[in-house]
């Protein structure tokens, strides 16, 4: 019974992670702003690190099975 709620947020975690890790990716490719009014570089590297955890803690959970 407890398994359902830890797969369906390690799921939800790695689908955000990897969706935002790869929207990131795309817009950094295109060159276009990742957030609008704010440093390129910053706004880029905060969205990557956001994903890189939201990954970590999807694996962590799918871990916890």
């Amino acid at each position: 019974m407890e398994s359902g709620p830890a797969i369906f947020t390690g799921a939800v975690f790695a689908l955000f992670g990897g969706c935002l890790l790869a929207w990131t990716a795309v817009r950094v490719r295109q060159r276009q702003p990742v957030a609008q009014g704010v440093n390129p570089v910053a706004s880029a590297t905060l969205a990557m690190l956001v994903a890189v955890i939201a990954l970590t803690t999807g694996a962590w959970c799918f871990s916890r099975l």
